[in-house]
């Protein structure tokens, strides 16, 4: 089992930053791939980023691709997502997730075996 708590959320005026961090629990970190997704009222879940076991090698959705920084810090068994330039677009409840199986990192979320609860980001215009 993998705990996954996720915090850093918040409000912010369009043009803003905020940092997303995802604790993880349970297993060992480096061991599995990790990613943001975000879900925005009545809007399926999206992608947002993933990054590899060892922070290798990094993937963006292309709404976010140059705004958004995804990284990890494996010795403190943490996730990160840096969000700048934010827009009202960027309105949802974002989630960090653990694929444990997969051998490269991807960007479909049945791939991803554990979710966290997930922190309200709101972008104001």
């Amino acid at each position: 089992q993998v705990q996954l708590v996720e915090s850093g959320g918040g409000l912010v005026q369009a043009g803003g930053s905020l940092r997303l961090s995802c604790a993880a629990s349970g297993r060992t970190f480096s061991g599995y791939n990790m990613g943001w997704f975000r879900q925005a009222p009545g809007k399926e879940r999206e992608f947002v980023a993933a990054i590899s076991r060892i922070g290798g090698i990094t993937h963006y959705a292309n709404s976010v691709k140059g705004r958004f920084t995804i990284s990890r810090d494996n010795a403190k068994n943490t996730l990160y997502l840096q969000m700048n330039n934010l827009k009202p677009e960027d309105t949802a409840v974002y989630y960090c997730a653990a694929d444990f199986s997969s051998q490269v990192i991807t960007t479909r979320s049945p791939d991803y075996d554990y979710w966290g609860q997930g922190t309200q980001v709101t972008v104001s215009s």
